[in-house]
């Protein structure tokens, strides 16, 4: 599994634009995210597709966010934070 490539980027660009607007995340770079200056969303290529390291809680959780309905999930967890 390796670190989302620009070309992955170009592709989620809608669900980053979405992750951008949410108040008290900062993008420190692209498509790296935090919150109260913690770490709190990364992505990852993988051969099952694209996948977001979320810490919802203490630990990284690993979600997959290959489809639009995926990224919608994710964005409602997000939200609901």
């Amino acid at each position: 599994m390796r670190h989302a490539t620009a070309k992955t980027f170009r592709r989620i660009e809608p669900l980053l634009d979405e992750l951008r607007s949410v108040p008290g995340l900062v993008e420190k770079k692209t498509g790296v995210f935090y919150r109260k200056s913690k770490p709190f969303l990364h992505f990852h290529d993988d051969p099952s597709g694209l996948h977001a390291d979320v810490r919802f809680e203490d630990e990284f959780e690993r979600i997959r966010v290959e489809t639009v309905l995926e990224q919608q999930a994710l964005m409602t967890r997000i939200r609901a934070l």
